[in-house]
């Protein structure tokens, strides 16, 4: 059926030129939620003597000493969270700068997760985009990773770019400068996230595999590795607020669900710009990701 829809989204909506871009979703939810300060939502979490914060713009980095990360200063059961984010250019195979929401200190070995990480790449190669929903799992090899990547239709490092996930009670959205690229629905209980989520922000030496399974691996010569966010952006309900706080919403029905032109962007996207997703991957055990 997504198929389907997917096909008849591209022959109403036809794709512009690759190089163009993706056409208009149409609707713009970072647009309808203001900007806050860092410290008005965030605080450091490791690597203090790695980040630094001047005038709102957080830079963090990594050397052979330390990365560094940040944490919401309050959890969430629901929420569009979001971040501009500017990458590093030239050789970063291994590095990983990230944007992601978990509750990996309140569950060890049992925890969810919902990641964009953006996987570092040699100097002639373009970043890949990763999108990642796991559901009580954790780094132990025991965790069923829902991947799902991309190269981007622009350069990250020339200049800020906004990257935010949505997640409420009926899915997860993944967007980059409001385009959805990704929409994860809920099917049932033990493939969706659930239970209460901070919000991260990490750069880290993934040289096991984050740049071609490993092939690449950090080079510190290249020391050091920098990532750097600003308008940051929290519109969710707090763990310990009212339960009749509204989820947010992607969608201009607020309801769950994307707009018809929403859906032709992100068919674009993934037409055009999707590298890989777990669900077309033969070397997969699908009986362990019952949703695709």
């Amino acid at each position: 059926m997504s198929l389907l829809i997917s096909l008849f989204l591209i022959f109403v909506f036809p794709f512009k030129n690759n190089a163009q871009g993706p056409p208009s979703p149409g609707y713009y939810p970072s647009s309808r939620i203001g900007s806050i300060g860092f410290n008005q939502g965030y605080t450091n979490r490791w690597g203090p003597q790695h980040q630094t914060l001047d005038q709102g713009a957080l830079t963090i980095w990594l050397d052979r000493s330390s990365g560094s990360g940040f944490k919401s200063l309050n959890s969430y059961k629901s929420g569009y969270f979001g971040a501009a984010i500017k990458l590093q250019p030239g050789y970063t195979a291994g590095v990983i700068t990230s944007f992601y929401l978990s509750n990996d200190e309140e569950y060890p070995g049992n925890h969810d997760e919902i990641d964009i990480e953006f996987l570092g790449t040699t100097q002639d190669k373009p970043y890949t985009l990763q999108t990642n929903v796991y559901i009580r799992g954790s780094g132990d090899g025991n965790i069923i990773g829902r991947e799902m990547r991309f190269h981007l239709w622009f350069d990250p490092t020339q200049d800020f770019h906004n990257y935010a996930i949505l997640w409420n009670p009926t899915e997860i959205i993944f967007f980059v400068d409001d385009v959805p690229i990704r929409r994860y629905p809920r099917k049932n209980d033990a493939t969706f996230p659930t239970r209460d989520l901070w919000v991260y922000g990490s750069i880290w030496d993934a040289s096991s595999w984050a740049t071609e399974n490993g092939k690449y691996r950090a080079d510190y010569n290249y020391q050091p590795f920098v990532g750097r966010y600003n308008n940051f952006k929290i519109e969710g309900c707090n763990a310990n607020g009212p339960a009749s706080c509204r989820p947010a919403s992607g969608s201009p029905y607020g309801s769950s669900g994307l707009s018809s032109q929403q859906y032709a962007a992100m068919a674009w996207v993934q037409q055009n710009h999707k590298v890989y997703d777990y669900c077309h991957d033969p070397t997969r055990d699908h009986t362990q990701t019952p949703e695709c």
